[in-house]
């Protein structure tokens, strides 16, 4: 493990997780408000920007955004990994493992963008579970199936059982273990 990679899961652990999960956070409020703005407010489709693509609207629109936050969500999971043991790393994993397909989804949108053509007739660029599910419900789906994993995860992480807690390389629990339990 690189020395950057260990700080960020043993001292830089607390903190590392603190800021990934206000990314996080901040990103999911992003697409809440964008549902919010379709289904209470009514608004057209491309007029629903969420709060960021309302000052900046070519950020919404940009699949280099949506690839790039895929990217850091992946990193973010992946160079986080080590930092959890027992069940939070079961979880963790199951996070990252659904994220790579998330990932991959965005990948294949982005390649549309830059060859100009789009995959299986479609008008847009089109991912292969768009096919099935609209955008704005699609990725309210991915950010569901990714972050409820991690928030298990970040749940056994900081009260951890008392086998995982002597396992545990940070300080991130939020209560220590006596030997009797």
């Amino acid at each position: 493990m690189t020395r950057i990679r260990q700080k960020l899961n043993v001292q830089w652990h607390k903190r590392a997780l603190q800021i990934f999960m206000a990314i996080i956070i901040a990103h999911w409020a992003e697409h809440l408000v964008q549902a919010y703005q379709v289904y209470e407010l009514k608004w057209p489709m491309h007029e629903a920007r969420g709060v960021l693509g309302q000052a900046f609207p070519w950020l919404v629109h940009s699949e280099v955004l949506h690839y790039g936050y895929a990217l850091v969500m992946l990193a973010g999971l992946w160079l986080l990994l080590p930092g959890f043991v027992g069940r939070s790393r079961t979880w963790w994993l199951a996070a990252l493992v659904i994220q790579f397909w998330h990932h991959i989804e965005h990948a294949l949108l982005q390649g549309q963008v830059i060859a100009g053509r789009t995959l299986f007739g479609a008008a847009a660029p089109t991912s292969i579970l768009q096919l099935f599910v609209p955008r704005l419900e699609l990725h309210l789906f991915y950010n569901t199936v990714v972050f409820i994993p991690m928030a298990v995860a970040m749940f056994y992480h900081v009260l951890p059982g008392a086998a995982d807690h002597a396992q545990m390389r940070c300080a991130c629990a939020l209560r220590l273990h006596s030997a009797t339990t």
